[in-house]
């Protein structure tokens, strides 16, 4: 079966970085049968648990892009990523600002797969789980990791941000 592109280029990304799921194995984008927009449906269609799906959030950070891998159990607490990372101001992306700077659209906005390196923040409450479902690029597309594979492959900074 062909990918869409998008996630194609995140699975081009997965094989170039040489990223595993948890049981060692190569990790492969999955597409699945619906669009999955939120950590609730994700889960659901996967059957884990919500906080094992690693919601890929941009953000706003005094005009450039921060991408935040939070668990789909919480929230992101903007004030304290803000003090976190030095920034003014943290807001969330229009659609727009998200699709510049990574290609993709608002809930399929995978971990990895930009035109260019988006400063990462890797939920630590994402190591309490031996595998944890990120987004592929589309909607509808999944990959499994690690939690210090995710960060690896990211070149993401573990931070509580909840």
């Amino acid at each position: 079966m062909q990918l869409h592109p998008n996630a194609q280029t995140v699975q081009d990304a997965l094989g170039s970085a040489g990223a595993r799921d948890a049981q060692g194995q190569p990790s492969t984008v999955r597409i699945l049968p619906d669009a999955v927009h939120t950590a609730v449906a994700a889960a659901a269609a996967l059957g884990v648990q919500v906080g094992q799906i690693a919601n890929s959030l941009i953000f706003d950070a005094d005009g450039e892009a921060l991408l935040i891998l939070t668990s789909g159990a919480h929230r992101v607490d903007t004030a304290k990523v803000a003090k976190l990372v030095g920034a003014q101001k943290i807001r969330r992306a229009t659609p727009d600002f998200v699709r510049r700077h990574t290609g993709q659209p608002i809930g399929g906005v995978a971990p990895l797969g930009h035109p260019k390196q988006v400063r990462t923040l890797v939920d630590t409450a994402l190591k309490g789980y031996d595998q944890i479902w990120a987004a592929g690029g589309i909607p509808q597309a999944v990959f499994p990791v690690e939690y210090t594979e995710l960060i690896r492959i990211t070149s993401g900074y573990p931070a509580e941000v909840a």
